[in-house]
Order: C-alpha cells, then structure tokens, then sequence
C-alpha cells in the first residue's frame, strides 16, 4: 500500500494523460479547477457507507512524481498515425512536475452517504486530472470493504469477526487494501500477516485441515498442536467427525489446562454451523470449558450471521473471508469524480455541471462542503451539501436529494460539523496522520449516532441528505439553461 518509493504517478487511465496533454497544448493547464469525489448509491442496498482510503490517498500524493523510467515509457507510446502520442516537451513537463494541489476530506472512519463530496481537489486542472483515477481506485474500494465490513460487525452483535480473506482476496494489493479496510470497519484482527505487520493490526490463526490429516489420528494431531503452542489452541474440528473433533479437543484441552495452560476454543469450518455449535457448547460446557470460543467459518456474511444468530447458534467468534474482501455480492462502489467549478480568465470561479437524462448522474455545481447537522442528544439529524462560493443564510435550508418537496430548516441554534477537512495546502501535507486503530474507534462511534433504522441490513430508513437552498436553486437553473441551449441548437 504505497510503502515503496516507488512512483505511482502511471497508476492511471491513459486519458487522463491524453487530457493533461491537451491542457498543456492549448495553455489550459494551469487554469484552477473544483474536482469533488463521491459515489451514487449506498452498497449492498444499505443505507450507508464509511469512508476509507484515505491514508493511502495522502500516501499517493505525498510521493507523485514522474521517474525517468515513466518518462521512457510514455515516449514509446504511438498515436494512431505511428508516431509518438506526446510531444518531448510535454514529456519534460510531466518531469518536473510537482503538484500544487489543495485537498479536503472527510476523515476515515466517517459515516458517509451519496452524492456527498468524500474528496475535494481544487489547483491546475491538468493536476487535478492526473491524480483521479489513484485515487477513486482507493477510495471506492477501501470504502466499500470498511462498509462490509461494518455490516457484518454489527450482524455478529457484538461477538469478535475475525477477517480471513486473503487467499481469497483480488491479488497482493487487493488483500492488503481489504484487511485494512475491514479492520476499520470493524473486524478484531485478520489473518493477513503483512496487512499485521504494515498496519499494526491485531493476528489470529492456528491451523488448517491439512495439519491433523498429515497425522494418523485426530487426536495425535491436536496433541501435537498443543506440544508446539499452548498458548495459541484453538482446534480445527471438522476433518472427520465435528462433534468426536470436539471430544478429541476436550481431552488435548484437559492436558492443556493440567499443564498450566489454556484452550481457546474450537473452530468449526462446516456441516450446520447452528446445530454443531449448540451441540459442541453442550460438550464443552460439560467438560468444565464454559470459556472455550466457538469460532465459526465457511463462506460467511452478515446475512447467514443474522440467520445463524436468529437460530441462536453458539457460536462466539466469526471468521469472514471470501465475502467480505470481495464485497461478494457487489463488487464495485461506482464512486466518480466530478469537475465543480473552474476559474474564468479574471480569476473568478464558475460554477459547472454534468447534465444527464438519468437524474443520479447529473452532478452538483460549486465548491462544495458537507455540514452534518447534530440534536442534543449527539445523534445525527441530517446532512447538508453547500456551496462555499455562495454565503449562506442564517437559517438554512437543506432541499432533499430525492424529494425536492421535503425541506429542513436549521437555525444556529442547531449544532453541526463541516465534514470535509483541510489535508494538502499547494502540495504541503496539513491533516494529521491517524492511526488505524483510532480511525477503526472513529467508525464504531460514528455508527453510534445514527438512528438503528438506517444502519439494519435490508430496506434501511433513508437519512436525509440535501442542498442548501440557494445551491439546488442554482443547479436546477443551470440544468434548465442546459436543456434550452441544446433545444436552440437543435432548432438551429
């Protein structure tokens, strides 16, 4: 995750250099532009998301530039008529280039929802340009796994997940990015050594099937385990017979405690998850192991651990994987990247917008701000996009994304929190670095000022997030002017 020294800077679409090169070509690139970053829709049919990705944004800037070796690839790269798709001197440019760039975010571990700004990027458009591709490749992905992550947590009401997903996960870097994530949606600890060693997260694991098949008998195999670590036994008890496993594991468990030691637990990684728990918690609560854990495998999501839950299976530690690293089920946040506003030649700024028949995809103009409105008691209320090119009123009032016809007034005796938070000045880093485990607390607790409705898994209550009055007013005119120039033109 951007711990080499390595450039990134070709970690991009190619038409982001094609239009850094016409910005350059026809003098554009210099010319100051609003970018915001954010996604459409909430995943897996929730109603929110959380934030992640960050750290390895600030990683990605900090360290961009474009090596000799960058340089000597983007030199062999042909148009259409076989001669080199860059001139030498824009070459030379991309060289020396440093960025320049102010950047604001919400913070990791934010609970976040659609068409709110989770990146701004305001400096020279050709910069701007560059950098999007980096950095919707981190945001949407890490962001999408924290909130997968967060799903499954709070499935599991409060028993330990575990993140198991590496040999399942989409390559090196995708296994990295998904413990990281998942951790900061709420995972205890992964399996991922490197993501352990890197990020300072917690990691679990005994042994695999593998370990008591390479053994003549079960119990010789837990026997030996026990010999090697007794202090890290938590039995894999499935290979055979899962509930003979768990006697097996009893009796290494009883030779364990008598040396002074302690069994974990025991796992189960198949066969009726419910029924072989409650069974397995029969066997060691009478043997005298009422503290032993039951850890839980084998293709887990937060829905089987709502089921699971629901059938009151005993089981007390969830090992996730597939699913969660994969964010199975969807596999994309679809985050975008959107030009706000951009300055005039008399250095003032210019609202823009992207017009689309499908509503969703029309983009919001201005150089926006998020303001998290908070009641007396902590808990959210509703959030507000604004426009900071436009003053805003002593009482403002938020227009709903999707009913235009539902408004909120909020007077200044209503507390709120501007979301997005200074992080690079004209290149320089501003934010403060946090570390994992507070962006991990920061999400637990972010979750904990929302209303239960919207954060239940299936048909979640929809929290209101709008645009300040004057900024919707502004949007729904210059979408209209849109519309009436492309209907003169047509007339034309």
């Amino acid at each position: 995750m951007n711990a080499s020294s390595n450039s990134l800077a070709l970690l991009t679409d190619l038409y982001e250099l094609t239009m850094a090169y016409g910005y350059w070509k026809c003098g554009k690139a210099e010319q100051s532009a609003a970018f915001h970053l954010f996604f459409r829709k909430s995943p897996f049919q929730g109603g929110y998301a959380i934030a992640a990705g960050l750290e390895p944004v600030l990683d990605f800037l900090r360290s961009f530039r474009f090596e000799a070796e960058d340089i000597a690839y983007l030199a062999t790269i042909l148009g259409n008529d076989g001669r080199p798709l860059f001139d030498a001197d824009f070459l030379q440019y991309l060289a020396e280039l440093e960025l320049t760039l102010d950047l604001d975010a919400i913070p990791e571990g934010t609970v976040v929802f659609p068409h709110e700004p989770l990146l701004r990027v305001c400096g020279p458009i050709l910069q701007c340009q560059l950098i999007e591709t980096a950095m919707l490749n981190m945001i949407n992905f890490q962001s999408l796994i924290a909130t997968k992550a967060s799903r499954v947590v709070m499935a599991a009401q409060g028993d330990a997940v575990l993140e198991f997903g590496l040999r399942r996960a989409q390559g090196i870097d995708g296994g990295l990015a998904a413990s990281r994530a998942a951790y900061i949606g709420g995972c205890a600890a992964t399996s991922n050594v490197l993501a352990g060693k890197r990020f300072g997260i917690p990691v679990k694991g005994t042994h695999a099937h593998s370990w008591v098949m390479s053994f003549d008998s079960e119990p010789e195999s837990f026997a030996a385990y026990a010999d090697a670590m007794p202090n890290n036994c938590v039995f894999l008890v499935d290979t055979y017979d899962t509930l003979q496993g768990v006697r097996h594991a009893v009796e290494v468990g009883q030779r364990l405690r008598d040396a002074g030691h302690r069994m974990v637990g025991i796992r189960l990684d198949s066969g009726d998850l419910a029924w072989l728990s409650i069974e397995a918690r029969k066997i060691l609560n009478a043997a005298g192991f009422p503290d032993a854990v039951i850890v839980a495998s084998n293709d887990l999501d937060e829905r089987l651990i709502q089921s699971l839950k629901f059938q009151g299976a005993a089981i007390t530690v969830w090992g996730v994987g597939t699913k969660l690293v994969t964010a199975y089920e969807q596999p994309a946040l679809g985050g975008v990247y959107k030009l706000g506003a951009i300055k005039d030649e008399s250095e003032q700024w210019q609202p823009r917008i992207k017009v689309s028949e499908q509503l969703i995809k029309t983009s919001t103009p201005g150089i926006q701000q998020v303001r998290r409105y908070v009641g007396s008691d902590g808990m959210a209320i509703a959030d507000m996009i604004y426009n900071e090119l436009q003053p805003l009123p002593e009482t403002c009032v938020a227009v709903d994304f999707q009913d235009p016809t539902h408004r909120s007034q909020f007077d200044t005796t209503v507390a709120f929190e501007d979301l997005l938070k200074p992080m690079i000045r004209r290149g320089d880093f501003v934010g403060r670095s946090i570390p994992l485990d507070e962006i991990r607390n920061r999400a637990l607790a972010q979750l904990q000022q929302f209303d239960r409705t919207i954060l239940r898994l299936d048909h979640p209550h929809r929290y209101r997030v709008g645009l300040e009055e004057a900024l919707h007013d502004l949007k729904a005119e210059m979408v209209l002017e849109s519309r009436q120039r492309s209907k003169a033109g047509d007339a034309a």
